[in-house]
């Protein structure tokens, strides 16, 4: 007898449907998965067996073939253990066929007839709604992420034996409520930071721009402080954002049980050891890297020149575009990554190179092999580029809360994390009022960028001059300009002066490698 069931694989960031057809014929007694399943989905017949016989249910002792369509798909994981069960429960003739019209199913089995939770359960819920299935069975530890798709019932059972009784009696079924947003970590607050003005600015300028940014300096002297702080001046994270952002961190099977809807801005920060491919995504079967698990957040590489120049040469499309699309002979998957990216890095090996008072022993040649990981084009890309020194004996010493003898006056705070943001979000909202989509000016398309941006008399031959004497690309031309108008969006400008333009070349320390540019 042939049975059918629903359900499907994921493919990037979007899912295919898969039929699971269960074919049951006289001989030997044996389960056979065709249709390009890999070892945990083929591993899927010890488990279903198990599951099936632990329920209470009778496995047909006889040829039993499983083919999941289509064929040329390549099926990853658990997720299809519950289809296959149910595929054999409808050809033995133990479930009635009209029970599981329009029903699709997702989850893994343990022994005992369990549904544990599976990874991208809300993508295939997508899948699902658009293809008008009737509901979508689930485990109960992915109800809530399921939930999250408006248009769709929700199927969210413990085990078989509860999801056969759902199935004989549907309005018995409760109705899950979607998760709800989880509180992202505490974060660190900019007032901890003690001087530092140049770096300071520059941070606000990327929160609000959505520029990327590159910290230059001497160990010690804050960059990592700096950095830390990005993810608490950005404006609170839509709905349609953490929608977005949680179905990539379930992709990546990062959601845990129990999951909830990502409410804040999310933090990375890779090992410089990592590879290509935990930076930008693949792997056989294609998942999310740290580019893309920093989407709507921030994406910081600590010692940057530690990392390979293959790795970071990765870096230069999705930067561009804002997404990784990444080939297989067999599939492509597209995955988003528009993350504000801040790097820090020492200027030289030893880290002194540049400073009034230690020298650097590295020497030219050492020096010059260090920077060279970090190619012209990466650095095209990092609109705004600050070097910063040493901390001052007496800042550092107030930074501590530290000082001889009676108090002399109270040393003026530094502005806090609340402050800063409240001026991000206000120039965040001219952007949303004015760019197209409501992209904040980092990320617009030159096309967009040329319209919008209007420049004072005697702005645009400072411009000029500014991409003559340094020889700057078209690319960190236009990027200067973005810079620019996001210090007028800042000011609440309209037009961007000369004054915007003067300070947006200030971020501008290292268009030419070389060690003449470091000083």
């Amino acid at each position: 007898m042939l049975a059918r069931c629903s359900s499907a694989a994921l493919q990037g960031l979007e899912a295919r449907e898969v039929a699971v057809e269960v074919d049951i014929a006289p001989g030997l007694p044996g389960l056979q998965i065709v249709g390009l399943a890999e070892a945990a989905a083929r591993e899927a017949r010890e488990r279903v067996r198990a599951a099936l016989r632990n329920s209470g249910f009778r496995v047909p002792l006889t040829r039993v073939i499983v083919s999941l369509a289509p064929a040329d798909l390549r099926k990853e994981g658990p997720a299809f253990d519950l289809p296959i069960a149910l595929g054999l429960l409808l050809a033995s003739g133990q479930l009635a066929p009209e029970r599981m019209a329009g029903i699709w199913s997702t989850a893994e089995l343990g022994l005992d007839g369990s549904l544990r939770p599976v990874r991208g359960v809300m993508t295939l819920a997508l899948a699902a709604r658009r293809s008008g299935a009737r509901a979508l069975v689930v485990p109960q530890a992915n109800a809530g992420e399921a939930a999250l798709v408006s248009g769709l019932a929700v199927w969210p059972a413990a085990d078989l034996a509860q999801l056969m009784g759902w199935l004989a009696d549907p309005l018995s079924v409760p109705v899950p409520a979607p998760a709800l947003a989880r509180p992202g970590p505490a974060q660190p607050d900019l007032a901890e930071v003690i001087g530092q003005a140049h770096g300071r600015r520059a941070l606000e300028i990327a929160a609000a721009g959505g520029h990327h940014l590159l910290l230059v300096g001497p160990p010690g002297s804050g960059k990592t402080m700096l950095a830390r702080r990005l993810a608490g001046l950005l404006p609170p994270l839509p709905r349609h954002e953490a929608l977005e952002l949680t179905q990539l961190y379930s992709v990546a099977g990062l959601l845990s049980d129990g999951a909830a809807l990502i409410g804040s801005r999310p933090f990375r920060a890779p090992h410089h050891s990592c590879t290509a491919t935990a930076l930008v995504g693949g792997g056989a079967t294609p998942r999310p890297g740290e580019l893309s698990l920093a989407h709507h957040g921030v994406l910081f590489l600590d010692e940057l020149a530690e990392f390979r120049r293959e790795v970071l040469e990765q870096l230069r499309q999705p930067l561009e575009e804002g997404e990784v699309w990444i080939s297989r002979s067999r599939q492509q998957s597209r995955f988003p990554c528009r993350a504000a990216l801040v790097a820090a890095t020492n200027p030289c090996p030893c880290g002194w190179f540049g400073d009034p008072e230690r020298a650097c022993g590295c020497g030219e040649a050492l020096q010059r092999r260090y920077w060279s990981r970090l190619s012209g084009p990466l650095l095209d890309r990092l609109d705004l580029q600050v070097v910063m020194g040493r901390l001052e004996p007496g800042a550092l010493a107030r930074s501590y809360g530290l000082r001889a003898g009676p108090a002399t006056g109270a040393q003026e705070p530094s502005e806090s994390s609340a402050v800063v943001a409240a001026r991000v979000l206000k120039a965040r909202q001219r952007m949303a009022q004015r760019n197209p989509g409501g992209r904040p000016n980092g990320q617009l398309p030159g096309s967009s960028l040329r319209n919008l941006v209007e420049l004072e008399a005697g702005s645009l031959q400072l411009w000029q001059q500014a991409i003559s004497q340094r020889s700057l690309s078209a690319r960190a031309g236009e990027r200067l300009l973005r810079v620019a108008l996001t210090l007028a969006d800042l000011e609440g400008t309209r037009a961007v002066g000369a004054q915007q333009l003067a300070e947006a070349l200030t971020y501008r320390s290292f268009d030419q490698i070389g060690r003449e540019d470091q000083n």
